[in-house]
């Protein structure tokens, strides 16, 4: 019987950290509200995925099986709007920016997800569940559409801890025909003109939060583990779909253990494309490439905001540097027969730093601690790497599968740059030629190529033992 190490996760619904127990065994189902596809996705949106793939990645090497399904929202008033100025047909529009999505996720080395889902291929079961939820009075219809009555499920306002009386004045969707101004919308009738479907409620569209409680319910059944997505879903999306699943099924909880990403902020705001402040995936990856990215996503708590500043980009991506000059300075060294006392200090704290970035992981997946504990990893090594030029190839391979556990966790891929090895081989070249020039005194052709070399980041560093280089970071 395999026996899996504590994971602690903040749970939003209970406001406290709880021992992570799926629901069934070693089965993990995951959902994670996805985009809506009418723009770009910016780096607000990486901050969200970046995680949960982390997160999904950490669960698997752990031992979990992981089944992650994330929407796609193809049928919005935003789609709809923009359709019409460019006078195209609304999930024309939607199938392009999908298609941009999955470009920027492939980008960013998020592979964890194991199903998209998208919204408009759900009617049936969103047919059902309004049905449903009008059979048991929790829902009502109005000439303008079919609207969930939030006053018959006395939980709604408990995952955001809001109050039930301010819950009743907080107008969602406004509209005079609605018994309260906090009941939202299920099913919206619209004018034909209008994209749409028929229903048995009239010519239109489903509402935002009816969309996913279809798919979880079709795909994950009453119950599942884990929902995510960004904490200002939390009200009132994520509320409603605790309201319409629990209603419509009567188990609770519908979700165990609800898990929010903070916002990334500019100057205190939220990144958003309604406030013009946002940075576009596609963008950002013109600058930097996808391992900066992620160091510099996950270098803070996931619960805490991020505000961005290129600055802070440019400090992720000499991390990043410092990790492929370690990795690269051990991958690179001579090996011997005989183990030295050097190099067994050398494992024996790497494994223990290696302990500690998955205690790290395990306690409310920290992912800013687990970056501190690779960096001292990365530190001993180059400590080593200064002092020592070789080392037995168990110690080379245990080193490095470490560094690829370690990075695989994270979504890092030292590779990124480019093929390393041809790299490798091809300054190899450029080092034996500069030697052979200096040995002719032709001094000035050589320092051509080590200035070369510097203005296209690699710098060489002569020592007694011979020429090295490293990326050379700003």
């Amino acid at each position: 019987m395999t026996i899996f190490a504590e994971i602690r996760i903040y749970n939003t619904l209970s406001h406290s950290l709880e021992v992570f127990k799926p629901l069934y065994g070693k089965r993990v189902f995951m959902f994670v509200c996805g985009p809506t596809v009418y723009d770009y996705s910016h780096l607000g949106h990486a901050r969200t995925y970046v995680f949960y793939d982390t997160l999904a990645r950490f669960l698997r090497r752990e031992g979990y099986s992981v089944f992650y399904l994330q929407n796609i929202t193809d049928v919005d008033d935003k789609i709809v709007n923009r359709a019409r100025k460019e006078g195209r047909h609304p999930l024309e529009l939607a199938r392009e920016f999908e298609r941009h999505y999955h470009e920027d996720m492939e980008a960013l080395n998020i592979t964890s997800i194991n199903l998209y889902a998208r919204a408009s291929d759900y009617l049936p079961e969103i047919f059902e569940q309004i049905e449903g939820l009008l059979r048991k009075g929790h829902a009502y219809i109005t000439d303008t559409g079919v609207y969930f009555d939030i006053t018959t499920f006395p939980d709604y306002g408990k995952l955001s801890g809001q109050k039930p009386e301010e819950l009743r004045v907080h107008r969602i969707e406004p509209d005079p025909t609605k018994r309260n101004p906090g009941d939202f919308a299920l099913w919206r009738i619209r004018p034909r003109e209008e994209f749409g479907w028929e229903s048995p409620w009239g010519y239109g569209r489903p509402g935002w939060h009816i969309e996913d409680t279809a798919i979880t319910l079709k795909h994950f059944g009453k119950q599942y583990d884990i929902h995510g997505g960004a904490i200002e879903l939390s009200f009132p999306h994520h509320e409603a779909e605790i309201a319409q699943a629990e209603s419509f099924t009567g188990v609770k909880p519908f979700v165990k253990y609800w898990v929010h990403t903070g916002l990334l902020t500019v100057e205190g705001e939220k990144m958003s494309k309604s406030l013009g402040n946002f940075v576009t995936i596609r963008d950002a990856l013109k600058r930097y490439d996808a391992n900066v990215l992620r160091i510099f996503l996950l270098s803070r708590h996931y619960r805490s905001p991020i505000d961005f500043r290129w600055e802070l980009v440019e400090q992720a991506k000499n991390s990043f540097d410092r990790i492929v000059n370690s990795y690269n300075n051990i991958l690179e060294m001579d090996t011997v027969d005989e183990v030295g006392k050097e190099e067994l200090s050398l494992i024996k704290n790497v494994e223990t730093l290696r302990e500690e970035f998955l205690g790290s992981m395990r306690d409310d997946v920290n992912t800013a601690q687990a970056l501190a504990d690779l960096f001292e990893i990365v530190r001993i090594v180059n400590m080593y790497s200064d002092d020592y030029d070789r080392i037995t190839e168990e110690g080379k391979v245990r080193v490095i599968s470490i560094y690829n556990e370690l990075l695989d966790i994270l979504g890092l891929r030292v590779g990124e740059r480019g093929d390393m090895s041809m790299l490798n081989d091809l300054i190899a070249i450029l080092i034996d030629v500069r030697s052979l020039l200096r040995k002719r005194k032709e001094y000035e052709l050589a320092d051509e190529i080590r200035a070369r070399l510097r203005e296209v980041g690699i710098e060489l560093q002569d020592t007694p033992r011979g020429t090295k280089w490293r990326i050379k970071m700003k």
